[in-house]
């Protein structure tokens, strides 16, 4: 079966899976170190609560039979072993089935997680590692050549991704057609990196420049996909390389490597690798060229939900068409903010809570907050609180399930929740009162910064969250 597959992309499948297993790597370790808090038993969103309402077939997961947070936490950290494995090459050492099945373990794990996350789960890069994941499991490892038809699903996914990003682009922000959103985007985005105050003062005529490359890039780069080589990689190597400069820009989670992992696979090795070897021009068996075409013909068939979403003018961006996430629509940054607002949450010992009493703020590891720490690179690592906290900033509604729970939590000293944080200002108890303000931040100049050490600058611009404490004390002290 000379044309199911084609051996010369032996090593490009290999970087691939190399690569996509850091990836679940990451998204494994970040679920085993942050869900006690987030939606733990006796976290924010606890999932026992969730799914006392959600059936199986609105969130197909392993926790739907049965739920604990020692389970849980097995499950992630069993994710996160065979990621390992898998990125260390275990998956060639092993039959072709074998293989399968270690791919379909880290892709069950993860839809399991995903599907319990609620709120902390709700980002485009989950479905995307899902989707990606699934195609992963039909691609074989060294005992056969890579099939032709899973890797056209791939580059198929990446067109997806990239198209349908420039799409959304072009459709909504006035400011993306006038090439005047990287003015402001750098600075207002989620969480922005250690480089990201750099990016923001480089010249306007360059921010134009970096806009009309991202157009080239997202609407006309990706239809090259599908030519011939070497155009295809060439096509690739420009996405690539794009994705590496938004990885210097700012912190996207895993959003921006996955898409990296995505054009590897589009990439022929064939002059850096030289012929394939023997293994891989191996015919396949009947059994994986069945099950192979079988998940192509159902990839093609649930694909006509994201060809509508792209061709329609209401096009929407990061959402899933069925329960599994298996073919998905994606997009960010269809509107670019103009400023940037931040959720500062401070505590008091104080038994009475005073405009001028003694506030302490705490600190968060990624969002903005101390004038004058810089932001830190944590991507591919994902932050699922000061994401949360970027859109709690937008709008109170964004926050109204979780704020509430985590303000709680830190009334109580809860130490799962206090994990979470860089600073916690009150080690030797909780507060008895907790309070948020709502500053506007910005860059600062670069005189600014010589002068004041500071690379950010922040105003008051009114309450987010009065002084609140724990009722279980409010009644305790008899106060009303």
């Amino acid at each position: 079966m000379d044309w199911f597959t084609a051996p010369e992309y032996w090593l490009g499948r290999l970087v691939f899976q190399r690569t996509l297993a850091v990836v679940y790597l990451f998204a494994f370790l970040g679920a085993a170190l942050q869900f006690r808090a987030l939606i733990g038993a006796r976290g924010m969103l606890p999932v026992p609560d969730y799914l006392r309402y959600v059936p199986f077939r609105r969130a197909p997961s392993l926790f739907q039979w049965r739920y604990s947070d020692r389970l849980f936490a097995g499950c992630a950290w069993a994710g996160a072993v065979l990621a390992a494995a898998l990125a260390a090459g275990a998956g060639d050492a092993v039959p072709l089935g074998c293989a399968m099945a270690m791919w379909a373990g880290l892709w069950l794990l993860y839809l399991s997680v995903v599907n319990v996350g609620q709120t902390w789960y709700a980002f485009g890069w989950e479905s995307l590692l899902l989707e990606t994941g699934f195609l992963a499991v039909f691609l074989g490892n060294a005992t056969v050549g890579p099939p032709v038809l899973v890797l056209l699903l791939l580059r198929w996914l990446l067109f997806r991704v990239e198209f349908g990003a420039g799409l959304i682009k072009m459709r909504g922000d006035a400011c993306w057609r006038k090439l005047t959103c990287l003015y402001y985007h750098h600075e207002t985005q989620p969480m922005p990196g250690p480089l990201s105050w750099f990016f923001h003062h480089l010249p306007r005529p360059l921010h134009r420049v970096e806009c009309a490359a991202n157009h080239v890039t997202q609407l006309a780069v990706p239809v090259l996909l599908f030519t011939p080589q070497p155009v295809a990689s060439v096509a690739a190597v420009i996405i690539v390389a794009t994705q590496l400069w938004l990885v210097l820009s700012g912190n996207f989670a895993w959003l921006n490597w996955l898409t990296i992992t995505l054009g590897l696979s589009a990439i022929d090795f064939t002059r850096i690798a030289g012929p394939p070897p023997a293994a891989a021009s191996r015919g396949a068996p009947v059994w994986y060229v069945v099950l192979v075409c079988a998940a192509a013909v159902l990839i093609l068939v649930l694909s006509r939900h994201p060809v509508r979403n792209m061709i329609s003018r209401r096009q929407v961006m990061n959402r899933s068409f069925d329960a599994l996430h298996l073919v998905n629509t994606y997009g960010a940054f269809g509107t670019v903010g103009r400023i940037r607002d931040e959720v500062v949450v401070e505590g008091t010992a104080d038994a009475v809570p005073r405009e001028d009493g003694d506030w302490r703020e705490y600190g968060f590891k990624g969002k903005p907050g101390d004038l004058r720490r810089l932001p830190r690179q944590f991507a591919p690592y994902h932050l699922r609180l000061d994401w949360l906290m970027w859109f709690a900033a937008l709008s109170p509604g964004y926050a109204r399930d979780w704020f509430g729970p985590f303000v709680e939590r830190l009334l109580s000293g809860d130490r799962d929740t206090l994990r979470l944080l860089r600073h916690n200002p009150f080690p030797d108890g909780p507060p008895l009162f907790v309070r948020a303000r709502l500053y506007r931040y910005r860059f600062t100049t670069w005189r600014e910064l010589r002068e004041t050490g500071a690379w950010w600058h922040r105003t008051l611009v009114r309450e987010y969250l009065p002084p609140t404490r724990l009722a279980a004390r409010v009644s305790r002290s008899g106060e009303q």
